[in-house]
């Protein structure tokens, strides 16, 4: 089925250009590059990126490179125009940026960016920059910059400030900030955080980089907005949520020390964003409108123009070894039921799926969001990478089109157009630890090694209890002082250790006939699959566990199986699942009374395998806080519990 699919593509992509003159191959010559490729037959860089995307990586000689068709007249290559020839070549040093190199030569980076489409995936040591003949002032870069030493400086982080506005201030890159400051890496900027600067003084001189300047006075009454907290929110969820530190919160809301209450009323400052509507749990199918018509756009990776020019392997050999191309069409299958499924219900939603042209660092999204009119849709979903997704999601910012990521579970850029639908698992793990304590008792068997699961429980977990060890050896008789009867015990195994998981185990099982007992994970724990780990006695434990999928027995997930079944002859996959919920859910949300982003703020939705539960960050971008916590029973089923 998949490779029907795949051949369907490529008809589609072959029906496109039968019009046109086919594409010239060219043959690469020792030395040459695409610059002097484009200019030999009167096209851009990105033309030739477009049909080749590999060749950003650079080209070999005897590559052959597809010339598109729609601006070569004849098959000879034209001769190179005399104002390119003795352009300069500037080789990348170690730590270089672009704002850096456009000071060297007083050029603008627009320029650069112009003649070196590679450079905007970002730049690494080795790389060769064109400098375009007469935006350059000198052939040479100023010997005083060159030798420039390299500086630290401390920057004092200010409300609205982002990882990418003070990286560009300072002429540097994201991934140099993030490396000066690994504390940032994984997560947003605190105010008032000091962060290192390394870089070039003299791309940084103080009247182009002035040092923020924090006001130590106290706000002003307006200056405030206020929060009321819901149930089961937790400090540590608040100052993720708001992008802040948790003694800033403490800080404006002393109460908090005492706890966190449903109810309170908190004070924020008034640059945090987030929305205070009350949310409902629905299948959104009972609320529909379709008196407007919508415009759904989806940019999937497939890669055809790659494919047409791999002269080496054919699709159905591509289909056995290429993971990507799979997990892209398992997606695209569920996508296309979906659609079925729109159409089925009278949804007045027109869908396009257009190729993405994508790899982890380079994809087509700017070239077709110009070609397709993409600002005109209401919903993009796609692309795969996030790199990919933030870059599409700047583009549209503009035009205000919400961007849904499918499948990456990175951080990044928080755009207020982003929608990221796949829940990372800090929110899993939290929401987990916040279930059981609110329901009985709970002790943490830790890992001595995890230093960093340690600390988030005393930080965030008060009442999580970790059991002790007795000269690093789990203490039985430790656990069994610290349960609680009349109460329900859950032990959450925090180590991968497999000595320490089968302790544990036969610690508790002789307990449990006189402790209400249930073990527990609060995230992907590959341990428990070994066979050393009896599945028998996980059950006996109850095990109980995050997870970003269920197991669904309703009727309409019954009828996506078997119709899945019937058009593809195969089960559906989880990519095949995601394809669809992501998609359908976004079609039902795209019909509604309320606009796309107010559904998210005011519905939960959940589909055949996937809940969609959507937290507005500070910044306006959205995250998808949806999970399911799932337990064994004494049966040998797996069962859902509603949290």
């Amino acid at each position: 089925m998949k490779k029907l699919l795949f051949l369907f593509l490529l008809s589609l992509a072959s029906l496109v250009g039968c019009a046109q003159t086919k594409p010239i191959r060219h043959t690469v010559a020792k030395g040459e590059t695409v610059t002097q490729i484009a200019q030999k037959y009167s096209v851009t860089t990105s033309d030739i990126f477009r049909l080749n995307p590999d060749a950003q990586a650079g080209v070999k000689e005897g590559t052959i490179l597809l010339i598109p068709p729609a601006v070569n007249a004849g098959t000879k290559p034209k001769k190179q125009p005399a104002s390119s020839e003795g352009a300069a070549v500037y080789v990348v040093a170690a730590g270089e940026t672009l704002y850096g190199i456009s000071r060297k030569y007083e050029v603008s980076v627009a320029d650069l960016e112009q003649a070196n489409p590679k450079a905007l995936t970002g730049l690494k040591a080795g790389d060769s920059l064109v400098i375009p003949r007469g935006k350059a002032k000198a052939d040479k870069p100023k010997a005083a910059v060159k030798a420039a030493a390299k500086t630290t400086t401390l920057h004092t982080v200010v409300a609205g400030e982002t990882k990418f506005g003070i990286a560009k201030q300072y002429g540097i890159s994201v991934a140099e900030l993030e490396a000066a400051n690994p504390e940032i890496q994984n997560g947003g900027l605190q105010i008032g955080f000091q962060l290192k600067i390394i870089a070039d003084h003299a791309v940084r001189p103080a009247e182009e980089a002035p040092k923020p300047v924090v006001v130590k006075e106290e706000p002003k009454k307006n200056d405030f907005q206020e929060y009321t907290v819901k149930p089961k929110e937790t400090l540590y969820g608040l100052a993720r949520r708001f992008d802040m530190s948790q003694d800033q919160l403490l800080k404006l809301n002393p109460e908090l020390a005492d706890g966190v209450k449903e109810g309170m009323v908190l004070k924020l400052p008034m640059n945090i964003r987030f929305s205070t509507a009350d949310k409902t749990v629905s299948g959104l199918a009972a609320t529909l409108r379709t008196t407007e018509r919508k415009k759904l756009v989806l940019l999937l990776p497939f890669n055809i123009s790659k494919i047409q020019g791999d002269t080496l392997n054919s699709v159905s050999s591509r289909l056995k070894t290429d993971k990507f191309l799979n997990m892209t069409l398992d997606f695209y299958s569920g996508a296309l039921m979906a659609i079925d499924s729109a159409r089925t219900l009278g949804l007045n939603v027109d869908v396009r799926i257009l190729d993405s042209q994508e790899t982890k660092n380079a994809s087509a999204v700017a070239t077709l969001i110009q070609q397709e009119n993409i600002a005109s849709a209401d919903a993009v979903i796609g692309p795969f990478y996030q790199a990919n997704a933030e870059k599409v999601a700047e583009l549209l910012a503009k035009a205000k089109v919400p961007v849904i990521s499918p499948l990456s579970k990175d951080t990044g850029k928080p755009y207020p157009n982003l929608i990221q639908s796949m829940t990372q698992e800090e929110y899993m793990r939290d929401g987990t630890y916040n279930y059981m304590v609110s329901k009985g008792n709970v002790l943490a068997v830790v890992d001595p090694k995890k230093l960093s699961i340690k600390k988030y429980l005393a930080e965030n977990q008060k009442q999580v209890r970790p059991v002790p060890f007795v000269n690093g050896v789990l203490s039985a008789d430790g656990i069994r002082s610290m349960l609680v009867k009349d109460k329900k015990n859950f032990v959450v195994l925090e180590t991968e250790s497999t000595l320490m998981i089968k302790s544990t185990i036969n610690a508790l099982l002789p307990l449990t006939a006189e402790y209400d007992i249930q073990l527990a994970v609060t995230g992907p724990n590959e341990t428990l699959d070994f066979e050393e780990i009896q599945v028998a006695n996980l059950v006996k434990l109850r095990l109980l566990y995050p997870s970003l999928t269920r197991d669904n027995e309703s009727a309409d997930a019954t009828i996506f199986e078997r119709e899945y079944k019937e058009k593809n002859k195969i089960f559906p996959n989880r990519y095949a699942v995601r394809g669809f919920d992501v998609t359908f859910d976004t079609l039902l949300r795209l019909s509604q009374e309320k606009s796309y982003l107010q559904t998210l703020e005011t519905t939960v939705s959940e589909q055949v395998a996937n809940k969609f539960d959507y937290e507005q960050k500070s910044s306006g971008a959205f995250v998808n806080t949806g999970y399911f916590i799932l337990y064994y029973d004494t049966d040998m089923t797996v069962r859902t519990i509603d949290n």
